[in-house]
């Protein structure tokens, strides 16, 4: 990637909570000396939490300008099992089998600089600035990474309280973001010092009732946190219409707010979230610049609806089943149609671009598309059965 590096040095103190506090609670009696007629905890089971009434049918693709970098250790390596092993064990493929989070399948992957998310509440897609690359100690991929990582992490552990009877939640995305950037400050500190620096986009399904009543049937709504020139879009295929999409942030060409390594930029202070009503069967993407420099916005609704057609009509591979909407497995198919003709006009160094003509209106030579790692995910909102 080509972007601008701060090269001005950071000088900021992070105050971390501690993230477990103990409170004094009355003594309980033991259960073995329990009463007969006194309940214990172990006689009330807790309740099985009710799933949401909405969830992500997510896929994704992946372009990569180069190969990606091996993660340092501890992120990567795993431990010599004898003293004859390397010190060093990059060389060893990562685990890619799927994570379960409480029981719900999430998937995380790094692609070149970027990096991806995917769960049944929460997508994301995050852009590693690789000018960081070219430095000593610089790891933007790591970056893109681990952030993405811990903001999942603490979106689930916020979202896991909406699944608690009689408890009230409003998501806090960017509160989970600031929280996600305190961690990667700290991992990639010390001993393990890496430099980098990512931008930040993700969507949090979520859901309301009309005036706020519980009886009233639940609609889904889309709560869309950005810093940087990342993307989400929220398209509804059936009028091929644009629903919503994220305003970049940039602190001049080419040179976007991004969390990291001298940036003065952070979550709770740039950030941006935005509440948006959706629709059951509104297509919601996460995606890098490597799409929308090389894509206008009208190129990409047209791909994402000509996939959904193709895809209902059988086309698009293996799927038993509703295909209705791109559902099926038909949203892995929409990432890819997506990211493959971003990536013709990124390898093509006489195509028409975004990015080309943005270059041009600040007076700068440029003509093709941008070769950049391509990040898509999308994801399908289906409503949740029972």
């Amino acid at each position: 990637m080509r972007r601008s590096l701060f090269r001005t040095p950071a000088a900021r103190a992070i105050h971390h909570q501690p993230r477990n506090s103990f409170t004094h609670s009355p003594p309980k009696c033991h259960p073995e000396l329990a009463p007969a007629s006194q309940s214990t905890d172990a006689d009330e089971p807790s309740p099985r939490p009710k799933p949401p009434p909405f969830r992500f049918e997510s896929g994704i693709s992946l372009y990569a300008k180069r190969t990606p970098r091996p993660f340092p250790p501890p992120f990567l390596s795993p431990p010599s099992g004898s003293f004859s092993d390397p010190l060093s064990t990059h060389h060893r493929s990562r685990d890619r089998r799927p994570a379960f989070v409480n029981g719900e399948l999430i998937r995380g992957y790094t692609n070149g600089d970027d990096a991806v998310y995917y769960s049944d509440q929460f997508i994301g897609a995050n852009d590693g600035v690789g000018a960081w690359s070219t430095r000593p100690g610089g790891h933007a991929g790591l970056w893109s990474r681990l952030i993405l990582h811990f903001w999942a992490l603490e979106t689930e552990q916020d979202a896991s309280r909406a699944r608690s009877p009689g408890q009230t939640y409003e998501p806090n995305p960017v509160q989970c973001l600031q929280k996600a950037y305190e961690q990667t400050l700290e991992a990639t500190s010390g001993p393990n010092e890496c430099q980098g620096t990512t931008t930040a986009s993700g969507a949090l399904l979520h859901f309301q009732h009309a005036d706020a009543d519980p009886a009233a049937p639940a609609t889904p709504l889309l709560y869309v946190t950005n810093l940087g020139d990342s993307q989400v879009l929220v398209l509804r295929p059936r009028d091929s219409d644009l629903v919503y999409k994220t305003t970049e942030q940039w602190h001049w060409f080419d040179c976007p707010r991004q969390l990291g390594t001298n940036s003065p930029d952070t979550p709770l202070e740039n950030a941006v979230m935005d509440k948006i009503d959706i629709e059951e069967n509104d297509v919601v993407l996460a995606m890098s610049d490597g799409v929308i420099d090389n894509l206008w916005e009208h190129e990409i609704i047209e791909s994402v609806v000509t996939s959904i057609r193709k895809w209902e009509d059988g086309q698009g591979g293996e799927s038993s089943g509703d295909r209705r909407g791109g559902a099926g497995g038909g949203m892995k198919f929409v990432a890819e149609e997506l990211m493959q003709a971003a990536k013709v006009i990124a390898t093509d160094p006489f195509a028409e671009s975004p990015f080309m003509e943005h270059a041009v209106e600040e007076g700068l030579a440029m003509e093709g598309g941008k070769l950049d790692d391509i990040s898509v995910v999308a994801a399908l909102c289906r409503r949740n059965k029972g």
